[in-house]
């Protein structure tokens, strides 16, 4: 795949273009709205449709060798775009943020850790069971099928997106495309679901929402307006402007030192692999590593540099995070773009059985394993693990704020801490970029068992060390400090 930089230029541009029409269209289409899907979301799909698979199928070709409304170079820019800007969108990961010391974040986020790792560790054994079982024998699927629905679910599309080459290179191509796809139905069903799951709660008292209704007639309501640390940022933004660097040009050098990083580990961990196990055609993990989550490692070393160095008026949470976004938004769209929907029909039926198996593990640790696990609050703070774990992090904040609009429960600050001690692994971590490798060279059921290990141990830990501290939690039910009775579950 060759292209020049301007053909790539037009690339991003269309990008850009369809990101406006998507914003726009979510402001015209009020269902759009409800649904909460992102516009980036929107947009890959409305580019999906635009492309070779659908009104290509079905119309004269414009170009050669390219049909749909965009040229050949077009679609392979989007193509190669996802495996590049996931490294921007990891690296910019904890740039700006705070990093606490454990013992803070155990305290603040240990029973969401706790169900948090259950949950990504169990789409793991689900996953793996429901291919050895069904989707092997049955399909003549590749065994790698069965980590998907962490990579998709858990995961999300920028996971899934960044992994393509990995698949490619174990010879799984097709399980970009199924990723992709169970991350586009994670997305919908985890706003869907989860929606549903706290109109339940409300009805049954575990939750109060604020209605709309009930806030006072104000140009900007209470739960709206900046916090003290919102305003600090904004602050700080300020007087950067005032500075002889471009404030973003500092930011997006940082994140670039945070991928050289990132790159120079994983390159000296890829030769000491060659120079060790790997040599005369041994066992490879770190050759099939993406970039992406060791570029997080390299951000969370520039981020304690800046905090040794006493730099953090330098660097903004706000700027980063858009910085991260905006990647993150590209990725997406590029990925959706390109997905694969001839892929999708081939393998429909393991595609329905791996994302009903998912849907059905996200609501059991909610329904059963939260309440019993999570000391207080439960509700509020499982459906945030309960949304990321379909989608992505933005899903489990935007229930999280659903259920508990003025954040009384501490949900926000526990999960946010809970990430420290999360992302790094699972959920588009380091386990997530060698689970395919692992399964290829060690088989499914090795891995599997693996992952049953962890899922029973973080459950059982969970249960006996922060289970004692929920008040008759063989019931099911909560009092204490919540004063009330309830029994979701």
């Amino acid at each position: 795949m060759t292209m020049t930089v301007g053909e790539l230029f037009i690339a991003l541009v269309l990008i850009a273009l369809v990101l406006l029409v998507s914003n726009a269209l979510r402001l015209w289409l009020p269902w759009l709205r409800r649904l909460f899907l992102p516009s980036s979301v929107i947009g890959g799909l409305l580019l999906l449709l635009l492309g070779p698979d659908v009104i290509g199928r079905f119309m004269p070709t414009l170009f050669e060798e390219s049909p749909g409304l965009f040229p050949a170079y077009v679609q392979e820019s989007w193509s190669a775009l996802p495996g590049l800007l996931i490294n921007v969108v990891f690296a910019a990961l904890f740039i700006g943020k705070a990093i606490p010391g454990l013992r803070t974040i155990w305290l603040r986020a240990g029973p969401q850790v706790v169900v948090g790792q259950t949950m990504a560790w169990g789409q793991y054994v689900v996953g793996l069971s429901l291919a050895l079982l069904v989707l092997v024998p049955m399909f003549n699927m590749n065994p790698m099928v069965g980590a998907l629905i962490e990579i998709g679910f858990e995961g999300g599309h920028g996971t899934a997106a960044g992994m393509a080459d990995t698949f490619a290179d174990l010879g799984f191509e097709e399980g970009a495309d199924l990723a992709l796809g169970l991350a586009t139905v994670g997305i919908v069903s985890g706003v869907l679901i989860g929606t549903v799951m706290i109109n339940i709660a409300a009805r049954r008292g575990v939750v109060k929402p604020t209605r709309e209704e009930d806030q006072p007639d104000e140009s900007l309501r209470e739960d709206e307006r900046p916090s003290t640390e919102e305003f600090s940022e904004f602050k700080k933004d300020l007087a950067q402007e005032a500075g002889t660097t471009d404030p973003l040009s500092l930011h997006i050098g940082l994140v670039g030192i945070a991928i050289v990083i990132g790159w120079l580990l994983l390159t000296g961990l890829q030769w000491v692999e060659q120079m060790t196990w790997a040599r005369d055609g041994g066992l490879e993990i770190l050759a099939h590593v993406p970039l992406f989550p060791i570029a997080m490692i390299g951000g969370v070393i520039v981020q304690l540099c800046v905090m040794r160095f006493r730099l953090e008026r330098h660097v903004s949470t706000r700027t980063m995070s858009r910085i991260a976004g905006t990647a993150l938004d590209f990725t997406i769209v590029a990925a959706l773009a390109t997905l694969s929907l001839t892929t999708l029909g081939d393998y429909f039926i393991p595609f329905l059985l791996l994302a009903l198996a998912g849907i059905a593990w996200g609501l059991f640790v909610l329904i059963v394993i939260a309440p019993r696990v999570i000391p207080e609050n439960w509700f509020e703070r499982g459906i945030g693990d309960f949304g990321q774990s379909m989608g992505v992090t933005v899903t489990g904040l935007l229930l999280m704020r659903m259920a508990d609009p003025k954040n009384k429960s501490g949900a926000l600050e526990s999960f946010g801490y809970k990430q420290l001690m999360f992302e790094p692994v699972v959920g588009g971590g380091l386990f997530t970029a060698a689970a395919l490798p692992l399964i290829a060279q060690f088989g499914a059921p090795a891995v599997l068992g693996l992952t049953a290990i962890l899922t029973v141990g973080w459950l059982a830990f969970g249960l006996l060390y922060f289970g004692r501290m929920v008040p008759d939690r063989g019931k099911g039910r909560w009092q204490g400090s919540m004063a009330r009775q309830v029994n979701i579950g």
